[in-house]
């Protein structure tokens, strides 16, 4: 015969909780036993483990204390209703966590961060729209930004993909010259690709093109995209190799 009253110890044996949850949960008069002892010793009944094993459920869910407290106090339908929303909650948090998960395994098989998706369902902004804020911030009130601008609003998306893959090739073929004089030939036939490219958005005169260099050499966020290529060396040089094209 089953006995009809539970100490803390047979709820902890058949739950798994410890005591002094079960402790707390009397405390702040979430889940109180049925009876106590003439000694203070706390009995539950065995009805009331459906009770304890909903708090679980919802615990389990991310609900806090508070809400839990709260939403025993409804009726089922109303609890129905809420749990409804914490599932699309949830579904949200699972598609933001595949989203890092994605992003977490990209980056350390060698993608850059600028390629990354990781800010494109969060509050920061994505990536792309910071380098484009950052750019518009320095370089906003000079001629070559506007151009580049009114440049880049007649060109579709599909299109501006295409340029950009068509750029990250001539850097996949400059890597590729990597153990070459920056000044030799085949460098700098891809270097006149390069600036042939970006001529497409921009006037590419000899200061644009040296800052370009320089930026390549000195910001550490194109260093390390540049590492992508499978050189650490690629920066300095592409820098080398701009250098040499502006001033031979």
């Amino acid at each position: 015969m089953k006995k009809p009253l539970l100490a803390v110890k047979d709820i902890v044996q058949i739950t798994g909780i410890t005591a002094r949850t079960l402790h707390y949960y009397d405390r702040i008069h979430l889940f109180k036993p049925t009876h106590l002892t003439e000694k203070g010793y706390r009995l539950y009944d065995r009805s009331s483990l459906g009770k304890l094993q909903t708090i679980l459920l919802f615990k389990e869910l991310d609900f806090s204390l508070k809400e839990i407290a709260d939403i025993l106090k409804l009726t089922k339908q109303e609890q129905k209703q809420i749990l409804k929303k914490k599932r699309q909650a949830l579904l949200s948090k699972k598609q933001r966590l595949e989203t890092i998960m994605i992003a977490l395994d990209e980056y350390v098989a060698g993608k850059d961060i600028s390629q990354l998706q990781i800010f494109n369902h969060s509050s920061v902004l994505p990536l792309k729209e910071q380098y484009e804020n950052e750019a518009k911030f320095i370089y906003g009130e000079t001629e070559t930004y506007k151009e580049f601008n009114k440049t880049l609003e007649k060109i579709s998306p599909e299109d501006q993909e295409e340029r950009f893959q068509y750029m990250e090739e001539i850097f996949s073929q400059i890597a590729a010259c990597i153990d070459r004089d920056p000044a030799s030939d085949e460098v700098q036939r891809l270097i006149g690709e390069w600036k042939e490219n970006l001529s497409q958005f921009m006037t590419c005169d000899a200061e644009l093109l040296a800052c370009i260099a320089h930026t390549y050499k000195f910001d550490a966020r194109f260093r390390n995209y540049f590492n992508q290529y499978g050189s650490e060396d690629l920066a300095d040089f592409l820098y080398s190799a701009i250098m040499y094209h502006i001033n031979r």
